[in-house]
């Protein structure tokens, strides 16, 4: 069966790039525009990852990691920053907040389906 990836990020291109990503390489895909939203399609969907960008209107990626680990129903979902920063500290905060792992953009379709099929098994 199928896996299903959330994919989360304000830029409608990105998301579009990330989706057509995943359903290429045979996932089931939602996808929403912030981590409000993404909270909203999480309440009634199980979602086997989670993919999200750091820098979003509303909630940001940590904030909705903070509120994904917060909730029993998702405590365990794997969930990957995919955000063109890439400093240590943010690694760090990322990581503190529950971040499974990090993807820097622009982003290796390939690379992106070997990590999500690492999380993801």
């Amino acid at each position: 069966m199928a896996k299903t990836i959330l994919a989360v990020d304000d830029s409608k291109t990105m998301r579009e790039m990330v989706l057509f990503t995943l359903k290429d390489a045979g996932y089931n895909t939602l996808e929403a525009e912030d981590g409000k939203a993404a909270l909203t399609v999480l309440a009634s969907n199980s979602v086997d990852a989670i993919i999200t960008d750091l820098n979003m209107p509303n909630m940001n990626g940590f904030e909705l990691i903070r509120a994904v680990r917060a909730d029993a129903k998702h405590k365990f979902v794997p969930v990957l920053m995919l955000t063109t920063e890439g400093d240590d500290a943010k690694k760090q905060e990322g990581k503190t907040a529950g971040a499974t792992g990090w993807i820097v953009k622009p982003f290796n379709p390939q690379k992106l389906i070997e990590v999500v099929k690492k999380v993801c098994p």
